[in-house]
Parts: C-alpha cells; sequence; structure tokens
C-alpha cells in the first residue's frame, strides 16, 4: 500500500552549540497519526539544489511506503549554519549523533532512524554506526569505503591520485556558494561571505597527509571493526573506486550484514549505469522493513555478497554478465589458483626464470580512464593496447574452457628498481580473438610503500626484493577462446602523480605467480533476480542539453609531451532548472594534464569549475582555478577561488601551498 506524502521543503535541527542544520523532510501524512520509522541522508550536496532530482526519486518512493526520510545539509554546506572544515571530522559525526536524537523525539517517528547514503553520505553511515547511537537502528552504505587511506579520492597504493585536486577544488567551488536567502534569511549574506572568509585549502590538506596515519585512521572503521553493531548493507559497483570495502565490510563485521555488488559506476544501483540497474529500492525496502519493521520478509536469507559476474564488454551502455550468491564471505567456492610468469607468457605450472627490464614512457595510463567513474562515455578504460604496447605483458594460451574469477587478484613477484623511488602499475585484462584488450582490474604500487603505508622506505638501487600486491576486487568470466594478460608498467600517468624518480624495474620471472580467485559455479545462482527499477516522481526540471563529456589525448612525437584534456558536466549532471522553487543549477567541469617523457618533474595539472546558482531572483557564479605540478622535493599546488552575485564580484580567495614530497 502506497500512503500520500507531505514534502516540507526545509526545516532546521538545531544543535548544543546553537547551530541550526537544513532539512529537506519526505513525510507520510498518516504519519503524526501512526508514528513511522525515518531514515536519515547527511552529505553536503547541497538538499535544495545541488543533488535535488536524485533525492526526490529515492526519499519520496521510500515515503510513499510508510517511511519519514529525510536529507540533512552538514554543517557549512547548503542552507546549513556553521562552517565545513575538512571531511570526516568528529563534529560531522557528533553532529549527526544529535541529528539522530532528535528525529527519534518527533511525534511523526516511532523511535527508529535508519542512515542511507552514497559517497561521502556511505562514509559517515559507516562512522556514525560505529558511535552507536541508540536511535540508529541499520544502515545502508552505497559507494563508501572503511579505509580512508587506501580507498578513498587521495591515495591509491601510497601514490598520489591526480584526482585528489579536482575533487578538493571541486569541494571548494561547491562550499563557495551562498545558502538560499529566502531560506537562510536577512544573514545569508554575512554567512555567505564568512564561508568564503573560511574556505578551507582542501587538495593540499590531503596531499599533505602522505602516509597512514592518525588523520586517516579518524573515520577509517576498520581500525575497530567491533565498533559497529548495527545491521549493515554494503553497495557498490565494479566500475566504481569503492567497491573493495564490500568484501572488507563481510569479512570482519561481526553482526548482521549483506554485500551487493553490480556493473556500475558511482551510483545508486536503480540509477546505475553502465547497466543493468536493478531494482534497488525494493531491495532497501524489504531491509528497512526487515530491521526497522520487524518483519520477517526473507532478505537475510538471500546469499551474504549478491555480485554481477561480467563478462567481455567495451559498450557503454551495459555489461553481459549474471548474477552470482555467496553465502558467506570469504567464499568456500573459490580457490586460489597460480599463474606463472616466463617472458610473454602466463602458465598454470612454474616457469623457467627469466629476467625482464621495463621503463615505460611517462604518459602510459592513458587508457585507464577515470578512477572514479560517474558513468559519462569515455571514462570507462579505453581499450587496452594503447597501454600495453608500452608495458610488460604476460598471455596466457588461449582458453579452452571458461574461467571465473571472484575477488582480488594478487601478484607476488621479484623485482630491483635503479632508482630509490618507483612505481609500480599492474592490469589484468581479457584479451579476445582480435586482439582487443579489456581490463579487468588492476593495482598501483608505490613502491616505497611496499611493506606497508605507515613507514615507506627507499628502494635500494639495484636491490631485488619479494613484493606481493594486491588487484582491486573484481568479478569476471574469461570465455573459451580468450587470453588472460598481465601487464606491468612503471606509471600511471594521470590517474597518480609520477614518483620522485623514472626507475627501471627488473622483473623476476619463474616462480612469480598471478594468484587468481577462480570461483566454481553454483546452480542456484540462476535463480537470483532483482526488480525493475521504479522511482518516486521528482519534481518539473529542465534541462537544455543531456550531460556530456569530451575526452582528447595528443602525443606531441618530436618533444615526447603527452597531453589530456577533459571537458563536461561534472558527475554528469548538465545544466538543470527546477521550475516547482525556481532555481537553475550547473557545474561545469575541465581538467587538463600535461607530461613529457624522461622528465617526472615535467607533471602538471590545472583544473577549473564554473558553478552557477540561480534563486530568489538572483544569480551566483563560483570560479575555481587550481594547478599542481611536483618537483623532486614538493608538490606545488596553488589556486584562485571567485565568487559573483550577477557581474559584482563578491570575494577573491587565493591560495598557494609547497607540500614537501615524502617518498610520494
Amino acid at each position: 500500500m502506497q500512503h500520500p506524502v507531505r514534502t516540507i521543503e526545509h526545516l532546521t535541527i538545531p544543535m548544543a552549540d546553537g547551530v541550526k542544520l537544513a532539512a529537506r523532510l519526505w513525510l507520510p501524512e498518516s504519519a503524526e497519526r501512526h508514528p513511522v520509522p525515518v531514515l536519515l541522508e547527511y552529505i553536503p550536496y547541497r538538499k535544495r539544489d545541488g543533488t535535488r532530482s536524485h533525492d526526490e526519486a529515492m526519499h519520496g518512493w521510500f515515503a510513499a511506503r510508510g517511511y519519514a526520510a529525510i536529507r540533512v545539509d552538514m554543517r557549512g554546506s547548503g542552507d546549513s549554519e556553521g562552517l565545513l572544515d575538512d571531511e570526516y571530522l568528529p563534529i560531522e559525526q557528533e553532529d549527526a549523533c544529535a541529528v539522530i536524537a532528535w528525529l527519534a523525539s518527533q511525534p511523526w517517528c516511532d523511535g527508529k532512524v535508519g542512515m542511507i547514503g552514497k559517497s561521502w553520505g556511505g562514509f559517515n553511515a559507516l562512522q556514525v554506526a560505529a558511535h552507536r547511537p541508540p536511535a540508529l537502528k541499520a544502515v545502508i552504505s552505497v559507494c563508501s569505503t572503511d579505509d580512508r587511506y587506501a580507498d578513498d579520492v587521495h591515495f591509491m597504493g601510497g601514490a598520489l591520485l591526480s584526482d585528489n585536486l579536482w575533487w578538493g577544488s571541486a569541494m571548494m567551488a561547491w562550499q563557495a556558494l551562498p545558502p538560499t536567502p529566502s531560506l537562510y534569511g536577512g544573514s545569508w549574506k554575512q554567512a555567505w561571505e564568512q564561508r568564503l572568509d573560511h574556505l578551507p585549502f582542501f587538495p593540499a590538506t590531503w596531499a599533505a597527509q602522505q602516509h597512514r596515519n592518525a588523520y586517516w585512521e579518524q573515520g577509517s572503521v576498520r581500525e575497530d571493526w567491533s565498533r559497529i553493531e548495527v545491521p549493515v548493507f554494503a553497495v557498490g559497483g565494479w566500475a566504481d573506486a569503492y567497491s573493495n570495502a564490500i568484501p572488507r565490510l563481510l569479512e570482519h563485521l561481526a553482526g548482521p550484514r549483506l554485500g551487493l555488488i553490480g556493473p556500475w559506476a558511482h551510483h545508486y544501483p536503480h540509477q546505475g549505469t553502465p547497466g543493468p540497474a536493478i531494482g534497488f529500492l525494493e531491495e532497501a525496502l524489504r531491509w528497512w522493513d526487515h530491521w526497522l519493521k520487524d518483519r520477517d520478509n526473507g532478505i537475510m536469507a538471500e546469499p551474504m555478497l549478491r555480485a554481477f559476474m561480467q563478462e567481455r564488454s567495451l559498450s557503454q551502455e551495459g555489461r553481459e554478465g549474471r548474477w552470482i550468491g555467496e553465502a558467506s564471505w570469504p567464499s568456500r567456492l573459490i580457490t586460489r589458483r597460480p599463474m606463472f610468469l616466463s617472458p610473454g607468457q602466463l602458465w598454470w605450472r612454474p616457469a623457467p626464470s627469466a629476467e625482464l627490464a621495463i621503463r615505460s614512457p611517462l604518459w602510459c595510463g592513458a587508457g585507464a580512464g577515470e578512477w572514479m567513474s560517474s558513468g559519462l562515455p569515455g571514462e570507462s578504460p579505453a581499450d587496452q593496447r594503447l597501454d600495453d604496447g608500452l608495458s610488460l605483458v604476460f598471455d596466457s594460451k588461449e582458453l579452452a574452457d571458461r574461467t571465473e574469477i571472484l575477488g582480488a587478484p594478487e601478484l607476488v613477484l621479484e623485482l630491483a628498481s635503479d632508482a630509490p623511488t618507483a612505481q609500480i602499475c599492474l592490469r589484468l585484462c581479457d584479451v579476445a580473438p582480435d586482439g582487443s584488450s579489456e581490463r579487468v582490474s588492476y593495482a598501483i604500487l608505490n613502491l616505497t610503500h611496499r611493506t606497508g603505508h605507515a613507514k615507506p622506505a627507499p628502494l635500494v638501487p639495484g636491490a631485488f626484493e619479494t613484493v606481493r600486491i594486491r588487484l582491486n576486487d573484481c568479478a569476471h568470466a574469461f570465455v573459451a577462446g580468450h587470453r588472460i594478460r598481465l601487464a606491468i608498467s612503471t606509471s600511471a600517468w594521470p590517474t597518480v602523480w609520477p614518483a620522485q624518480d623514472q626507475a627501471t624495474l627488473t622483473i623476476r620471472t619463474g616462480e612469480a605467480a598471478l594468484i587468481l580467485p577462480v570461483r566454481r559455479p553454483r546452480r542456484e545462482d540462476a535463480a537470483l533476480s532483482f526488480e525493475p527499477v521504479s522511482m518516486a516522481e521528482t519534481g518539473p526540471a529542465e534541462r537544455p542539453h543531456a550531460p556530456k563529456a569530451e575526452r582528447v589525448f595528443s602525443l606531441d612525437l618530436i618533444g615526447g609531451t603527452a597531453r589530456l584534456v577533459v571537458d563536461g558536466d561534472a558527475f554528469g549532471s548538465a545544466p538543470v532548472r527546477f521550475e516547482e522553487i525556481a532555481t537553475d543549477f550547473a557545474h561545469k567541469l575541465r581538467r587538463e594534464f600535461s607530461i613529457r617523457d624522461g622528465e617526472p618533474h615535467s607533471a602538471s595539472q590545472a583544473v577549473s569549475h564554473v558553478c552557477t546558482l540561480t534563486c530568489d531572483d538572483m544569480e551566483f557564479r563560483i570560479e575555481v582555478e587550481a594547478r599542481m605540478i611536483g618537483t623532486h622535493d614538493a608538490f606545488e599546488i596553488t589556486a584562485r577561488v571567485r565568487a559573483f552575485q550577477g557581474w559584482v564580484e563578491i570575494a577573491e580567495r587565493n591560495f598557494r601551498e609547497s607540500i614537501p614530497r615524502r617518498l610520494v
């Protein structure tokens, strides 16, 4: 039965220090007579405009099915008061606990609260669960992580991600936008100016924390799994950058838990691309009904992990494959099978030993696509032959039978470097009979972090060491007639910043082994299915054009300089007009990368954002330009933020920081 829903466009929630957080509430009309559980989403992405359509499609759907659903702007963001200093700070979690207590005390709430969120909201759902607020009974965490250092937008394998700059500058742009004047009240401009004066230099803050330390431990629930006692439903996509956390959560959490991994990029599964999208809101409703309304609907009898076993496909429209289920994790159906490296080949048995050298051009990695894909064309990895030709390549024979893998492949090998700093990039690929190469999984390791991320150590030039490297979790079916390929390179630009030295690595084969998590088929998988996609109707919104992106790679064959330009609508969000609130919102993003082979310190990255907001018959525009270069000893980061009301410049902020490199 569906309930009539009343939407409260704006309300405020008081904090103990007097700050008021802004919220938008979807409420079943009968809730004040018959209280219901509340579902909380708590993120800094502007409940009024920035993510409005996505919020409505989900929260309105839950409300029509007997839940209050609320979207809260974090302190210092959107229409909330206060200032935002950084991500995942203790005050953010304390505020969330206060919000939960406030919700539980409302006459339309029955005292039970669930948290749901994607990305930042998925992070803090886990973090808040670790605080154990009494009214919080269950969480759904989508596209998030338990490990802020290893699996977030800042570092990968101890190497600095280029996404650190664009995401940090994006947060500066969003935080520089004003609150909605008609909702905030007469002091809106003063609050806006205070935000602009207080604006953090996010990319520099994060780039300075180069090793695993207390900064990253704050908000990483892996530091103490036992703190989370409420049931957790962890959700993600293989095309996203955050799927590694789901198997870890399933393995280490002690309480009730489920995992779901589809083919999607950084999306909720009911909006998932590449497809197939699923009726995720129905799955979430089953979860909420079980834990918040005590209905035994069978969801906890489902496999602990449901995952999409992908087959070879380079199409952006959708993936071929099938759904599989694991009753527990780690799975008893998985056998770890080694494939041994010999020159140019992978064998299922030990192979003759050899020493092979590789020094890739610094622009090797141009075919990687985005570290965090939003599903736009060009963001998925390209045909990997673009980078395979610049790498050491090891191929299996053509497979006689279908081979399915599920989990994290690993590579164990001996290597030596001719320099004290170096990187290694591994790519596991599926090679079709026509020679095309599709990336299945990958890993990047800053080799000074070979024994851990807390205390890196330089390499001893010429000395061989055994290194174990874990690739990203994946699910993939290599079909008969295809080949399994391992490609090894010494750079991964522009995914990560190059090491301080451009090293030549020497690889010893023979005992070196790629260990694959091979999964046995399970007949019961054929019965797995999901409901078709359904969502709530959203308010009228007009888009002058569909989301778009351009991605152009060029190479100067004389000078050896490579350039990549990425231009488009950020987050796949084309300019949009929200008719019911007479508001327009747009975010334009451009990124430019450049590097010259033989000169790792020639690497540069430039990012520009233009955010425009029209509301209350006023137009606001934020322009952010950020740039970064890496010398041998430091990362040099600059940014300029300009804020306009109409054509009048309200503020300009300039940032510059030189960050010492510590084996990064």
